[in-house]
């Protein structure tokens, strides 16, 4: 465990606690000293101190910053389809059927496996327990771009960028029926479905904000092709917002129909394009993934039926 102290000065006077510390505890984010906050890690002179106390001019101020808890993790020799990589980030085109991120079930054969190999350990891992680079994450079948963290820099550029929505993220999908309007926007809240632990809702009353943009590239007889933006990223969302207005993804077994008419593995849906401002550079970039092949043949097959 490392001890921060730090005395208040005029310049701060009726801060809020959590905005005093994110200032001047660089690499650690504001949702995880929120947290050390309600653990009782923060101390003003001899108290624990509130999450919501409001520094004053002299105040002493107290951090008790843990240890980081190690991830087991094991490095794994994978065949990553990289579209791009510098000594901060690395972009990864992820295949249908791989985790990011282990868990129960799937702790050797990740994205995270791959990339503790090819990176040699140099991930970045942040906000107390090491999760190696990963700052946002795409379903076990959903394909396309994500973008890995190679240091804490990096990682806090990109989970701000995150947290005020201006990363460019745009998916394209197939769903079932058609959809009238040639553009919408869902503006929803997600959240937890209370009759159901492995699915999200739409939740009014605990759900998180979330906003998803959509646009018909082309309609087939049953089936439309589209493209989804979005503004926020919770999970499930563009899956969850879409089954909400009567068009669930083909394919999706958890919010669609239980019977898919075609041989999937999981839902059509494919992280194409990614943009951000490039944590060392400041300059905006933009990686694209082209759509796999088996999405390529199901829009194919279509046309013909259509």
């Amino acid at each position: 465990m490392q001890e921060f102290t730090f005395i208040v000065d005029a310049s701060s006077e009726g801060q809020r606690i959590d905005l005093f510390l994110t200032e001047h505890m660089e690499g650690q984010s504001r949702s995880y000293l929120q947290k050390l906050l309600k653990d009782g890690a923060v101390y003003v002179g001899e108290k624990i101190a509130k999450s919501n106390y409001k520094v004053r001019t002299n105040d002493q101020i107290c951090l008790e910053l843990p240890d980081p808890v190690k991830l087991e993790v094991e490095a794994r020799a994978m065949d990553l389809d990289i579209l791009y990589e510098d000594e901060d980030v690395i972009l990864i085109n992820k295949p249908k059927g791989m985790v990011v991120h282990p868990a129960a079930g799937h702790t050797d054969d990740t994205l995270v496996n791959g990339l503790m190999h090819h990176c040699q350990g140099n991930l970045s891992g942040i906000n107390g327990v090491l999760r190696p680079g990963i700052v946002h994450r795409i379903d076990k079948d959903t394909t396309g771009v994500i973008v890995v963290c190679k240091n804490d820099n990096a990682h806090n550029s990109l989970a701000e960028q995150l947290k005020v929505h201006s990363i460019t993220r745009r998916y394209r999908a197939l769903v079932h029926g058609n959809i009238k309007a040639t553009e919408g926007t869902v503006d929803a809240p997600i959240g937890r479905n209370e009759k159901d632990r492995l699915k999200q809702a739409i939740n009014e009353k605990n759900g998180k904000p979330a906003v998803t943009h959509y646009k018909v590239l082309e309609n087939f007889k049953n089936y439309t092709y589209i493209e989804c933006q979005l503004e926020t990223g919770r999970t499930h969302q563009i899956r969850v917002h879409m089954s909400s207005l009567g068009h669930p993804l083909v394919g999706d077994e958890l919010y669609g129909p239980a019977k898919c008419p075609f041989p999937l593995e999981g839902q059509t849906l494919h992280a194409m394009v990614l943009g951000f401002d490039h944590p060392t550079t400041g300059e905006y970039v933009e990686f694209t993934a082209p759509l796999p092949e088996y999405f390529e043949k199901l829009l194919e097959k279509l046309r013909k039926m259509s």
